[in-house]
């Protein structure tokens, strides 16, 4: 698989996913492993209708979620890195939540096997040993 066909599967994901619709998943593999590693809830589900079941989970406190992919970045054959940013309002409070977050995509013959969904996009630079944006700019200065 190309470094730009697994760079088109993510984008087609995101164009989905910018208009709000989480419904489609032909993306995934059967037994995708989906994993929170932080935020409000996390944990590690198996599997399609698993990972469905805590998107919604996740979605009954929220009302329009979007996410939306600000920079997708290759690291390499079988990965992409995607900063993004979550936006949605509390169902109950009306409360607008905006989040910096970044989700890692792990793909084999077009189909994506691993998704981890980070809430906090530092953590996720981090456990990768990439450099927060800015560090570099920062201890320079």
């Amino acid at each position: 698989m190309s470094d730009s066909a697994n760079l088109g599967l993510v984008r087609s994901i995101y164009a989905d996913w910018e208009r709000g619709d989480f419904n489609k998943a032909d993306w995934a593999h059967p037994e995708i492993e989906y994993v929170i590693p932080d935020g409000p809830e996390p944990g590690t589900w198996t599997g399609i209708a698993a990972m469905a079941d805590s998107l919604r989970d996740q979605l009954r406190a929220l009302a329009n979620l979007r996410v939306e992919a600000i920079e997708l970045r290759e690291l390499d054959d079988e990965c992409v890195l995607a900063l993004v940013q979550f936006r949605a309002s509390g169902k109950t409070s009306a409360v607008e939540v905006a989040q910096e977050g970044a989700e890692l995509f792990y793909m084999r013959d077009r189909k994506v096997t691993r998704l981890i969904a980070y809430w906090d996009r530092e953590r996720a630079l981090t456990d990768l040993g990439l450099a927060p944006e800015g560090d570099a700019a920062d201890a320079a200065g």
